[in-house]
């Protein structure tokens, strides 16, 4: 059995909620940073002093100088985007030899990307709202049977073999583009990355186990968020990957004794990239006012997000999820000034009330509660005792609807801005 446990940090909303500041403030404390699911889709930002730094695959401790930083078994990842954040890295003076890639991960090529994007134009209207980079195509090949892991790539004349076998299974499908991949194109770019990737591939399991094994503290890092997991979120307008604390089990291969804490990150409203249900949306002046003031736009798509009101229903069902044991609530200083705010309490569907499950439902009505609004500049707090009144008492709603204590709020976007309990 693990002499130590590894806590997890994720996301409790439709993703965006501020996972990556919160980890890089949690990982001084920790030997290892470790990110279980999904792939370059993911974009984590991080503000220390001046600097600002966008993150799409590397967890999100990197800046800190202590732990090893692990890319597990459960993520996809594009040799070019994995390379280049490397390359970025190392330029910033950060020493990329941390940082590890389990032999489990799946790799993202080319025409996952292609494949994307094509089968996001054939849906029309009906398009899902991914990223385009892959990410779903490289999951199906991984279901399928098709993928090709790290490991493979230390014979890559075998995976060159299978990336051409894989472009002709998809030629029909590819056919459609005005400029399709091309295999030798592929295979080439391939060859010329490997020597720069493969030093950090490692037998994923044996390495997370010894860490924990010698009493290494370990911090867990989810990407997305709980509502747009594959299996528990708003199906089919999901990403697709787990992104619940279960996930992180099998995107690591651990057991479940070996998790400790669960630490959710919830934004203090709601937002979301991309289609699907989004039953706190507001199409208003409110709505524009917390994008402008919250900078939602996101980090890897630039995409414009939609915006709510903090929505109590869903986050008791992510809760229950997760298994939450504490949370951290970011942003709340984007609500300041705002004469009053809401939490969206319940749904209505007719006469009935229902849970988060019926989301999906057409003609939803949320059921709000009305908050009075704070005046105050909350920038330099750091004791959410010190907030104030009408503050304080909208925290103490949020972790009601949480129904675990809150235990740092984020009142800006740099690292120190933190208000502790």
């Amino acid at each position: 059995m693990p002499r130590s446990k590894a806590d997890i940090v994720l996301g409790v909303q439709w993703g965006d909620e501020g996972k990556g500041r919160v980890v890089d403030s949690f990982a001084a404390d920790y030997d290892m940073v470790a990110r279980f699911g999904g792939g370059d889709n993911a974009g984590h930002t991080l503000v220390v002093g001046e600097q600002k730094l966008a993150l799409r695959i590397v967890p999100s401790g990197v800046l800190q100088e202590r732990p090893q930083l692990f890319i597990g078994g459960g993520t996809v990842v594009s040799l070019e985007g994995l390379a280049s954040e490397l390359e970025m890295l190392s330029g910033l003076g950060v020493d990329v030899s941390r940082i590890k890639l389990s032999d489990r991960a799946h790799v993202v090529f080319p025409y996952h990307a292609a494949l994307d994007r094509a089968n996001e134009k054939a849906r029309g209207d009906a398009a899902l709202g991914t990223t385009g980079r892959g990410i779903g195509p490289a999951y199906t090949d991984k279901a399928a049977r098709l993928g090709v892991t790290f490991a493979e790539l230390r014979k890559p004349e075998a995976v060159a073999d299978k990336v051409r076998y894989n472009l002709l299974a998809r030629a029909a499908a590819l056919l459609s583009m005005n400029a399709p991949p091309n295999a030798d194109d592929i295979v080439a770019a391939m060859l010329d990355r490997l020597p720069s990737i493969m030093p950090h591939v490692v037998d994923g399991v044996a390495y997370l186990h010894d860490a924990l094994e010698s009493g290494k503290r370990i911090l867990i890092e989810g990407a997305q968020g709980t509502l747009l997991d594959v299996g528990y979120g708003t199906y089919p307008f999901v990403t697709s990957s787990h992104t619940i604390a279960g996930g992180a089990c099998t995107g690591l291969g651990l057991g479940p004794t070996a998790i400790g804490r669960v630490v959710g990150v919830a934004k203090a409203y709601c937002t979301r990239v991309g289609a699907g249900p989004f039953p706190s949306e507001l199409d208003d002046e409110a709505g524009a006012r917390l994008r402008e003031r919250g900078g939602e736009f996101g980090t890897v798509t630039a995409r414009p997000r939609r915006c709510g009101w903090f929505d109590a229903v869903a986050a008791r069902y992510a809760a229950r999820l997760n298994g939450l044991t504490a949370a951290v609530v970011t942003k709340l200083d984007v609500l300041s000034h705002f004469e009053r705010i809401a939490i969206v309490r319940d749904y209505r569907s007719g006469n009935r009330s229902v849970d988060f499950g019926a989301a999906n439902e057409l003609g939803l009505a949320p059921e709000l509660e009305w908050f009075e609004g704070w005046n105050q500049d909350i920038s330099d707090v750091r004791r959410i005792g010190d907030l104030p009144d009408a503050a304080r008492r909208y925290v103490k709603a949020l972790e009601s609807a949480l129904t675990v204590p809150v235990e740092a709020v984020s009142v800006g976007p740099e690292r120190s801005s933190l208000a502790l309990a």
